[in-house]
Formats: C-alpha cells, structure tokens, sequence
C-alpha cells in the first residue's frame, strides 16, 4: 500500500546521507521535523498522518486480527510516536532498525506498544 511508504523526501531522494550531511537545511530537517519540510516533499506530520490513517483502517479491516506491515524506519516511527504521544521532534531518540520487528496492537480502548525493533537477538 502506498500509504505505508518511505517518507516522501522530494529533491533529496537517491540523495547518500553523507551528500546531504552538508547542508543546513538538513540538519534543521533532523533537529526540528515537525516545522521543517524537504524541498519538494512532505511535512513529517504528513508521514505520520498517512500512516496513522493507514494503520487504523487496517485495524479496522482486520479487528481480532494479526496484520502485518512493513515499511521504513522512519514512517514506522512516526506512528510508534503517535500512538504512544511522543512528539515527532523526539523520533531520533528511539530506534527502528532495518527488518527489526515492532508489534504494536491497535484494540477499541487504544494502543499498546507490545515489542520494539526487535532484531532477532534475544526474546521477543
């Protein structure tokens, strides 16, 4: 689903990390993502808005169901933080690293955050 999709990142798409690394506006992007837009892209709350909305119809589909999705770091994030009432400015402060497993259960009385980036190393 095109919902659940990386972050659109406008001019800055195919762009390394270490081409970016120079420019102001990137490091304001990291430092305040809910005030910064990528040139041609989207607004972080955006991110976060198509996957939330996503995410709901999705429990709403599938109530009493298991779902998965599977999606990128950083719009993951975006909706861990939501539904646990983390600002968006805080995203870089928890990880989601690639093919980890988040299990987050979305029930009619709310969500409830049950596993976070698990990587495979220990119990779930």
């Amino acid at each position: 689903m095109e919902e659940f999709g990386e972050v659109r990142q406008g001019e800055w798409e195919g762009e390394s990390i270490a081409a970016l690394d120079g420019l102001e506006e990137w490091r304001r992007y990291n430092t305040f993502r809910s005030g910064v837009r990528t040139p041609g892209g989207e607004l972080m709350i955006e991110t976060q808005n198509r996957m939330v909305g996503a995410l709901l119809a999705l429990a709403n589909r599938h109530r009493d169901e298991m779902a998965a999705v599977i999606s990128h770091g950083d719009p993951l994030r975006c909706a861990v933080a939501y539904f646990l009432g983390i600002p968006i400015d805080l995203l870089l402060r928890f990880e989601i690293s690639p093919a980890s497993v988040t299990v987050l259960e979305i029930g009619s009385w709310g969500p409830r955050l049950l596993c976070l980036n698990h990587t495979g190393e220990g119990p779930l």
